[in-house]
């Protein structure tokens, strides 16, 4: 293992490979996974668990796998570690990318899961990560949504001895209603001009919205109500906050699509850090009141975060050690009143070493 390991009252942090420290992990200890793993899309530059990293490893073998094949092997050994540490009937809910969700849902199917559905979190905001060309051409469009694979280690009998059981092998699909009515397999993003009083004119989840309450008072035919989750993306205070003691740095994740646009510096430079909001509700629908929640790759700790404020327990693994200190303190930040803070080092940190 590399990293020092940390606790908070609530959650455990370890420091290390994922794949190495999952097998350290109790047997059927963990109720649900709910993991933003990398997409292995190699768009982020320098950091060395994206697509060439993983690539390295699935190599190792001697093999002579294509990318795809590679970050393919890569998710079956993920699914293998998951599926041995979770209960019979656990669910695991993970992000992927259009262009390799495929790669990641058949190496998580052939690690043992069960493939259960693919929830799509849509959003309005997003960078082409794309070549400009002559010609107003270009090689790819702008991203607009993330899939979410959701799989379940087989039942132990039938459904409900699996729940009299374990406590799962079903979602807790009451805690995650919209509007009083049963949650859907999509989730969407406001526009990033919304307000809390209203909504930009260009706005779906505005849009939707209008559509049913206009059929609902009788202009239309009757239906029922909207059923889409909504949330905002991350925005600067919360990616920031309980970061305090960091240095800011410079963000520079796409440096081909970003030409010319300098973001402003933050304190949690995490590429991918996912909102709260959203985070939160998919603890609540995979986890079982009071469970345990593992995130094999825990990046700046929005899954640990969610956990406790959704009082379940965390299990994080995080291989990169600044992110590592990142997601302490996030998570002792959200962590509910009472909860004793972790030691964090508060030594200068410079900027961040690129691999």
């Amino acid at each position: 293992m590399t990293g020092r390991n940390r606790k908070i009252a609530g959650a455990t942090l370890l420091g290390g490979d994922c794949l190495e420290v999952l097998a350290t992990l109790d047997p059927e200890s963990i109720d649900a996974v709910v993991t933003d793993p990398p997409y292995a899309i190699g768009q982020l530059v320098g950091e060395r668990w994206d697509d060439a990293g993983m690539v390295r490893v699935a190599r190792a073998g001697g093999d002579r796998l294509s990318a795809g094949e590679a970050f393919e092997a890569w998710c079956l050994e993920l699914g293998k570690g998951c599926l041995r540490v979770l209960k019979p009937g656990g669910h695991m809910l993970a992000f992927s990318s259009p262009r390799t969700v495929h790669r990641l849902a058949c190496g998580v199917e052939d690690a043992g899961f069960e493939i259960r559905d693919e929830l799509m979190w849509l959003y309005g905001t997003g960078i082409p990560k794309s070549h400009r060309l002559p010609g107003g051409r270009s090689t790819t469009l702008k991203p607009a949504y993330e899939p979410i694979v959701l799989a379940r280690r087989p039942l132990e009998g039938t459904t409900k001895e699996t729940l009299a059981t374990f406590g799962t092998g079903a979602l807790n699909t009451d805690a995650c209603k919209v509007a009083g009515r049963h949650p859907a397999n999509v989730l969407l993003s406001h526009e990033p001009d919304c307000r809390e009083s209203k909504c930009a004119p260009d706005c779906a989840a505005a849009l939707v919205d209008a559509e049913a309450n206009q059929r609902r008072r009788g202009t239309g035919p009757r239906v029922a109500p909207s059923r889409i989750f909504y949330c905002p993306k991350v925005n600067r205070r919360e990616r920031d906050a309980g970061c305090e003691h960091l240095p800011e740095q410079d963000i520079g994740l796409f440096p081909r699509s970003d030409a010319g646009k300098p973001k402003p510096p933050a304190r949690n430079t995490h590429p991918t850090v996912k909102p709260l909001e959203l985070m939160r509700w998919l603890v609540r629908l995979g986890c079982p009141p009071g469970g345990v929640v593992l995130d094999p790759t825990c990046g700046s700790g929005s899954t640990g975060a969610a956990a406790l404020l959704e009082e379940r327990r965390f299990v994080g693994i995080e291989l990169d050690p600044f992110y590592m200190e990142i997601a302490a303190a996030r998570i002792a930040h959200w962590a509910p009143e009472g909860t004793p803070r972790p030691r964090v080092r508060r030594g200068p940190l410079g900027k961040r070493r690129r691999r």
